[in-house]
């Protein structure tokens, strides 16, 4: 399945564009929260740090498909294969910590309903994203 250049271009843009925004108004919040929070902060900020760059990743890529620049193809299949990436690890962890003995009981049908819901529409249209953009067609218009 492949999807209108024009379409890829703007959702990217536009979802990494909110997510960024998102990301800085939860951070913005939580400097400004209790101790607690903030200490939480300074833990993570790495983990801040990077995610921040993958959505910046997916900015430019969206910024370089709309304007059908030959870097932007790039960017934004590296940033689709960071997200798959990301996914699968989230996934994963999230259903080592439900198997763990000292975890809370097992919500499994929350763990299947995340799942079907977010990560296997989320692949595909990563999945999608990849095949469009390496498609004839795509190599065409970025030429």
């Amino acid at each position: 399945m492949e999807l209108p250049l024009a379409f890829i271009g703007w959702f990217f843009a536009v979802t990494s564009a909110g997510a960024i925004l998102l990301g800085a108004a939860l951070i913005f919040m939580l400097m400004r929260a209790d101790d607690l929070h903030r200490r939480y902060l300074s833990y993570s900020y790495v983990n801040d740090l990077v995610l921040a760059a993958v959505w910046v990743l997916g900015l430019f890529g969206g910024i370089g498909v709309i304007r059908l620049q030959p870097w932007g193809r790039y960017l934004l299949e590296l940033f689709c294969w960071s997200l798959i990436v990301l996914l699968i690890l989230s996934g994963a962890s999230r259903v080592v910590a439900l198997k763990r003995p000292e975890s809370q009981p097992v919500n499994w049908m929350g763990a299947i309903a995340g799942i079907t819901l977010i990560l296997i529409p989320v692949l595909a249209l990563c999945a999608a994203t990849i095949v469009t953009l390496r498609s004839p067609e795509a190599l065409k218009a970025f030429s």
